[in-house]
């Protein structure tokens, strides 16, 4: 009985280890493979992003000059978001080059800045949603009080 609880021991410790550098391949593949839908995912917000700030510059672009002016400049961050995804691509660029050899911790750790990338662009892609409603809601009332004026009275028709 003894030999045989010593064999069943003895094959599940040759089982465990030989079953330990699959489990870590599959880990660091689970991993690679977050890591690329996370890329995939901050470049979608990225061109969310984009179209956001474009459509933003249609409602800014119905107020008068003087008080849109600086909000227009806010909006023309097209070259942020570029630059953005350039460095996206860098990303994409050493996931391929080193993905394939990178530690599990290495693969994690760049999970993880992308998740942070993602969170902190999405969290002022809401703010910049509610700003707009705000302002289309504002936009839109100020317009049609000024429809209200006299002619005489209103911004740049003297």
């Amino acid at each position: 009985m003894q030999i045989i609880l010593a064999l069943i021991a003895a094959f599940a410790l040759v089982g465990l280890i030989a079953w330990l550098p699959f489990h870590r391949a599959a880990s660091r593949e689970r991993a690679l493979i977050r890591l690329l839908e996370g890329a995939d995912q901050l470049e979608a917000l990225l061109q969310q992003t984009r179209q956001r700030m474009t459509a933003m510059q249609d409602v800014v672009g119905r107020m008068p000059s003087d008080i849109g002016a600086v909000a227009r400049a806010s909006l023309d961050a097209d070259q942020r978001v570029q630059q953005a995804l350039r460095d996206l691509l860098e990303h994409r660029l050493w996931i391929s080059r080193h993905g394939a050899g990178a530690s599990l911790a290495e693969l994690k750790h760049a999970e993880a800045a992308m998740a942070r990338a993602r969170q902190t662009i999405s969290s002022q892609l809401s703010r910049l949603e509610r700003a707009g409603a705000e302002l289309d809601d504002v936009t839109q009332a100020v317009i049609e009080q000024a429809a209200r004026e006299p002619a005489a009275l209103r911004r740049g028709k003297r």
